[in-house]
């Protein structure tokens, strides 16, 4: 009877929760909150949703590389497409145009984009903003980069500044540890068609800041490290070993077999 009372005092929580984070700030107290689904004017499944035209054709070439009866195979790009068409979020709406296309009941659609991180099921900036939160970065000092990028914004994490330019969120590992710390900036900016996801490396606090200056003024930087001194994930000063191609041992040599 307890059980069922704490139970029941949870639910009504997170409901009270989400009701708030739709109006007025998107707030993620609780992580389970991330599984639950309220209806709000701009989140409902009476909403039109369907893809352009031009996703249309892309749709096609999605299901072009599964066979017929495996249409579902293809919801986590179809998912991805509807994200970056709906400006880096995913409605319900879309989801269930998803299921639509790939012949599925709604629900399973709806337990992919609950369970992948990278769906975003609440409004993002059109620059969204994702620092690695995984030990190398941390260490590295990722902490510090957040703190930096959320002061800098007036923000917290995963809420989205007042012009809707930026939102930050985090990340977990993004395999490309010798580079620590490093930031993810998806660009929503220009629709599907002009969709970016690149990587910065070897980011500090102040150089951060600059990137956001920068894309705010609309510019674009070649992604991949920030520190001038090092060649992608090369040493600084450049690398003082295996200068050359190493000579194959002669096991690999088929001439010498």
């Amino acid at each position: 009877m307890l059980g069922r009372f704490a139970a029941a005092k949870r639910v009504l929580e997170i409901r009270e929760l989400l009701t708030r984070r739709h109006t007025s700030s998107p707030l993620r107290s609780f992580s389970t909150a991330l599984n639950y689904h309220l209806d709000s004017p701009d989140n409902n499944p009476d909403l039109l949703w369907e893809f352009t035209s031009v996703n249309k054709h892309k749709v096609k070439e999605i299901l072009s590389h599964y066979p017929s009866n495996y249409k579902q195979s293809a919801v986590i790009p179809l998912l991805d497409l509807a994200q970056q068409q709906h400006g880096g979020w995913l409605p319900v709406s879309a989801m269930n145009a998803v299921a639509k296309v790939i012949e599925v009941a709604p629900i399973r659609v709806y337990e992919v984009a609950t369970f992948y991180s990278m769906f975003n099921r609440t409004k993002v900036g059109k620059y969204h903003l994702l620092v690695c939160g995984t030990t190398p970065c941390m260490i590295r000092g990722s902490r510090e980069i957040e703190d930096a990028l959320l002061k800098h914004l007036g923000v917290k994490r995963n809420e989205v500044t007042e012009d809707g330019l930026f939102s930050v969120g985090e990340m977990e590992c993004m395999g490309c540890c010798v580079n620590a710390p490093m930031i993810t900036v998806a660009d929503y900016s220009n629709g599907s068609e002009g969709y970016t996801y690149n990587y910065y490396e070897d980011v500090t606090p102040k150089r951060v800041v600059e990137i956001v200056e920068l894309l705010r003024r609309g510019e674009k930087l070649p992604p991949g490290t920030q520190n001038p001194k090092r060649t992608k994930c090369g040493p600084e000063g450049g690398n003082t070993t295996l200068l050359s191609d190493p000579k194959p041992p002669p096991c690999r040599d088929l001439d010498a077999c």
